[in-house]
C-alpha cells in the first residue's frame, strides 16, 4: 500500500505542477515570449493564458511601459580640443517584445554604447560656446539617430535629455570671472543709465520750475504795473475832476519831498525855484502872524510885497549829509 500513496502523492504533484505551468497571468503593459522547444512560438499578452506544460516554455518577460534610463557621465572631446563631461538621460519604450528579445542581445547596453558614439560625433563638430547654448540641437540629433537605429530592435526612443556638460576646471574658472565681469558691466551701466535719467528728471523739474516762476513773475509785473497805472490814471482823473489850484498843488509838493530823500542813495538833491513860490502859496494858507508873507504884518507891507515882486533866482543844492 505505501508503495501505491507514494506514486498517487507523485502524480498529483506533478498535476499540480504541469497546472501551474500551463496557466500563466501576465501583469498589464508586459509581455512574455512564448518559445517550443527552443523555437519561438507566440507573445503572450496580459492576461490569462494557457501554455502546454513541459514543451512551452517563457522565454523573458518584458515590460511594455516607458523607462527612464540614466547615463554615467561620458568624456567627449569638442572641436576646439577641450574635453567636457555630459550625463544624458533616455526614455524610451519597447514596441516590439520579440524584436527587442531577438534583434539584440541587451538592448540597455546597446542604447548605451550608441548615445555615446552619437554624442562624440555631435559634440566633435562644436565648439565649446556652442555646446553649452545647443542643448536643444543636440537632443533633436541624438534622439533622431537613436530612434532610427533602436527602430529595428522593436524599441522607440521618445525623448532624449542631456543632464549638464562639465566643461574642465580652468573653463569654468574663466566662465566664471567673464560671467562676473558682465554683471558687473551691466550693473554699471544700469547705475550710470538711472544716474542719468535722475539728472535729466532733476534738470527738467528745475527748468520748468524756472518757466513757472519766470511766468509768474511775468505777470505779477504786468498786474502791478496795471494796477500804477490804473491808479495813476484814477489820480490823474481826479485831479482834473477836482481843478486844483496852485496852494493845493504847493501842499503836496511838499509832502512828496521827505518821500525824495528816504532812500540811502539819495545823498543830493535839488530843490527847484519853484520851492519859492510853493512856500509863498503856504503863508497864504497858514496866514501866520509876523511870518513873511502873512497876515499878521501890516497891510502896508502886504501891498508893499504885492507891489515890489521878489527877484527870481535859483536856490542852490542841498546836501542832505
Amino acid at each position: 500500500m505505501q508503495p501505491i500513496i507514494i506514486v498517487l502523492i507523485i502524480l498529483v504533484v506533478l498535476v499540480f505542477i504541469a497546472l501551474i505551468k500551463t496557466v500563466q497571468v501576465i501583469p498589464q503593459a508586459s509581455a512574455a515570449i512564448v518559445e517550443r522547444f527552443g523555437r519561438y512560438t507566440r507573445t503572450l499578452s496580459a492576461g490569462l493564458n494557457i501554455v502546454v506544460p513541459f514543451i512551452d516554455t517563457i522565454r523573458n518577460r518584458i515590460d511594455l511601459r516607458e523607462q527612464v534610463v540614466p547615463f554615467p557621465p561620458q568624456p567627449v572631446i569638442t572641436q576646439d580640443n577641450l574635453v567636457v563631461n555630459i550625463d544624458t538621460v533616455i526614455y524610451y519604450q519597447v514596441t516590439d517584445a520579440r524584436a527587442a528579445t531577438y534583434e539584440v542581445a541587451s538592448y540597455i547596453q546597446a542604447i548605451e554604447q550608441l548615445t555615446v558614439t552619437t554624442l562624440r560625433n555631435i559634440i566633435g563638430g562644436m565648439d565649446l560656446e556652442r555646446t553649452l547654448t545647443s542643448r536643444e540641437e543636440i537632443n533633436a540629433a541624438l534622439r533622431g539617430v537613436l530612434d532610427e537605429a533602436t527602430g529595428k530592435w522593436g524599441i522607440r526612443v521618445n525623448r532624449v535629455e542631456l543632464k549638464a556638460i562639465e566643461p574642465p576646471t580652468s573653463i569654468q574658472d574663466s566662465m566664471e570671472k567673464q560671467m562676473r565681469a558682465d554683471r558687473d558691466k551691466r550693473a554699471a551701466i544700469l547705475t550710470a543709465e538711472g544716474v542719468r535719467q535722475s539728472q535729466i528728471l532733476t534738470a527738467e523739474g528745475e527748468k520748468q520750475s524756472q518757466i513757472l516762476r519766470a511766468e509768474g513773475e511775468a505777470k505779477a509785473a504786468a498786474l502791478r504795473a496795471e494796477g500804477e497805472a490804473q491808479a495813476i490814471r484814477t489820480v490823474f482823473e481826479s485831479i482834473h475832476a477836482g481843478d486844483p489850484d496852485q496852494k493845493l498843488l504847493a501842499y503836496q509838493y511838499l509832502q512828496m519831498l521827505p518821500k525824495i530823500a528816504e532812500g540811502d542813495a539819495n545823498k543830493l538833491w535839488i530843490i527847484p525855484s519853484e520851492l519859492n513860490d510853493a512856500l509863498k502859496g503856504l503863508g497864504g494858507i497858514v496866514n501866520i502872524p509876523g511870518a513873511p508873507g502873512s497876515g499878521g504884518a501890516g497891510l502896508g507891507a502886504r501891498d508893499t510885497a504885492a507891489k515890489t515882486p521878489a527877484p527870481r533866482r535859483e536856490s542852490p543844492p542841498f546836501d542832505k549829509d
